[in-house]
């Protein structure tokens, strides 16, 4: 009786079980990337640079003055400028992105994080450059709407 070669038969259980392991990481990753709202419509106003997507999950009725949408940003996508009369919260469930008040540091937001914007406050938040963000955007509307200013320039985004 012959003996195995284990000079074939090792390459073949190394390259087995890595494609295994590999087929599991991806699935698991899937898992992982399972979106909790649905990603939306492209948004085309010209109240953001870059490409993000709304999802209005609440809007505005008889019996509440809140809005509640989610949002998604592509890498380098952002808000221009704006405020809200009656404030806004932002919940972060999934990315790396960025918040920033007029005359405060610019704020490294991830999964997880809760941002309280205060009333009348200019501000903008997006994802940062390398990395996907996604927002969960809970907003008062009964001192009325956002207001837009301008665009977050280049140099803004980057400091």
């Amino acid at each position: 009786m012959r003996k195995p070669n284990f000079k074939y038969i090792l390459p073949f259980a190394i390259i087995f079980f890595a494609a295994c392991n590999h087929n599991q990481k991806t699935e698991n990753t899937k898992q992982e990337k399972a979106l909790v709202f649905p990603k939306g419509e492209k948004i085309t106003n010209k109240n953001f640079t870059g490409t993000a997507y709304l999802q209005m999950l609440m809007n505005v009725d008889s019996l509440n003055n809140t809005s509640v949408g989610n949002v998604t940003f592509e890498p380098g996508a952002r808000s221009n400028w704006h405020l809200h009369p009656a404030g806004q919260i932002l919940l972060v469930t999934d990315g790396v992105g960025y918040y920033q008040e007029k005359g405060q540091s610019k704020k490294i937001l991830r999964k997880g994080d809760v941002i309280k914007c205060p009333p009348n406050v200019p501000h903008w938040h997006g994802a940062s450059a390398d990395n996907e963000f996604i927002q969960v955007a809970i907003t008062g509307r009964q001192n009325g709407p956002t207001v837009w200013l301008g665009p977050v320039t280049d140099e803004e985004y980057k400091k």
